[in-house]
């Protein structure tokens, strides 16, 4: 006889779900997660048809443009479940609703319902790992509340991840950079590869502006599944983007599909800095409006102006001044040093910390001539890093300018920050926090702590 212990809320399925991280198990021994997800989907009842859905992959940008289709989509009136990774401060951000997190009494039904499953059919199929799990979490999620509609960010690829279950309205695909590259393939073109896996038989595609080598599999991938490809490039236009420190400001014109003509929407606005945030709410824009014809402007102009995302270019205080941002590939940290120069000045304070995986020779050769002074630490126990090897690069980076910062090396990130946080009240230099989320949520919650 099978017992299922009742969740009394999320902190506890969320446990129950960490148990079954495995972080040894050997990946060529056991099926793809899209895989394994089938068969759980199957046995739960396709909740992951409970809602029309968007479906957003790519290597930067996703986790906003999810998160942006959700609001407008919430301003709209539909509730919309969000399902995006990783999470800065809270487990709950990867599986919420809108803005705000699902009931929890909404969290612990979906736990119940996905540990009944699991413990019937354990015997039967392949132990499903914590990212299947709480990808199937959210799905139950969305149907328990009574969703109509979600928005779901794939998780480190497209086509082999948990997430590509789904049969959306829209498919929406980001910029690609090398990244993941000992899993998605070592060049461009074999990762747009990975990505392009989400594009489904007839559904749009929402693509944003690629490099001639991923645009080329796109539209490959697209042609022969016969779906149509709107590239945002081709299909709109940014117009007087201003970014200052309160958040974004653009407007943006949209062309019609069955025409020439086009709409305008006019001092659109995001609370968060950066031009970049501008080119992701065009992504989203024009998802919701292909899926969504009818759609208000004021449902977008207010679904954009309340959005917010822990760790996009986060101001957490003022006094020290101390920014925030996930930026880890060699783009998104040149995007999030310039947006930060611009509105702070050169010369602040760095913490810095990535996996050891990570680009950081490309990273540092951006970050040292910005910076008066730049701590390296480590970015939490998540992921394996190396923070004197990393010194060691960003000191060698160093010896070529001729006014080269102090670079220190506290691998204990509440001391790192400690430390940034005297220097900037003894000198008066603003802080930035970036090279990893998991870094971005450490500072995170050691400061507001």
């Amino acid at each position: 006889m099978v017992t299922s212990t009742p969740f009394t809320g999320s902190t506890e399925v969320y446990d129950w779900i960490c148990s079954f991280i495995n972080f040894e198990r050997d990946r060529s021994k056991r099926s793809s997660a899209v895989d394994r997800m089938k068969v759980l989907v199957e046995l739960a009842g396709n909740p992951e048809r409970s809602a029309p859905s968007f479906h957003i992959a790519g290597s930067k940008g996703k986790g906003s443009v999810t998160g942006m289709i959700a609001a407008i989509l919430e301003a709209s009136g539909i509730k919309t479940a969000r399902y995006s990774s990783p999470n800065v401060s809270d487990f709950r951000e990867r599986v919420s609703m809108g803005k705000s997190f699902f009931d929890e009494q909404i969290y612990a039904i979906a736990g119940k319902k996905l540990k009944e499953i699991i413990d019937l059919h354990l015997h039967e199929i392949e132990e499903p790992d914590f990212f299947v799990l709480f990808t199937l979490w959210c799905f139950l999620c969305a149907q328990q509340a009574k969703c109509g509609a979600m928005s779901v960010e794939t998780g480190m690829g497209g086509r082999l991840d948990s997430t590509n279950v789904l049969d959306p309205l829209v498919s929406v695909i980001t910029i690609i950079e090398l990244e993941h590259t000992e899993y998605l393939g070592k060049t461009i073109a074999a990762i747009a590869g990975e990505k392009a896996g989400i594009i489904k038989p007839g559904r749009p595609l929402i693509l944003a502006e690629q490099r001639d080598e991923a645009l080329e599999v796109f539209t490959e991938h697209a042609t022969r599944k016969k779906s149509p490809l709107i590239y945002v490039p081709d299909n709109t236009g940014l117009e007087n983007v201003r970014v200052d420190r309160g958040g974004t400001s653009f407007s943006l014109v949209v062309k019609n599909q069955a025409g020439s003509s086009q709409t305008s929407f006019r001092n659109l606005f995001i609370p968060i800095p950066g031009e970049v945030q501008a080119k992701n709410a065009a992504l989203a824009i024009l998802a919701v409006k292909t899926a969504y014809p009818d759609i208000s402007e004021a449902a977008i102009r207010e679904g954009l102006a309340g959005f917010t995302l822990p760790a996009r270019f986060e101001r957490i205080s003022e006094t020290p001044l101390l920014v925030i941002d996930g930026a880890h590939t060699e783009r998104s940290v040149d995007l999030c040093i310039k947006t930060f120069s611009t509105l702070y000045g050169a010369g602040g304070i760095l913490i810095f910390g990535c996996a050891s995986k990570k680009d950081v020779l490309g990273m540092a050769k951006l970050c040292v001539p910005c910076f008066s002074r730049i701590i390296i630490t480590r970015p939490g126990t998540f992921k394996q890093s190396h923070p004197e090897d990393i010194k060691a690069i960003f000191v060698q980076e160093a010896e070529k300018i001729s006014s080269p910062p102090l670079i220190n090396c506290i691998p204990e990130t509440t001391e790192a920050v400690d430390m940034a946080v005297k220097l900037s009240l003894d000198y008066g230099l603003p802080i930035l926090g970036a090279g990893s989320f998991y870094l971005a949520g450490e500072i995170r919650h050691r400061f507001i702590k």
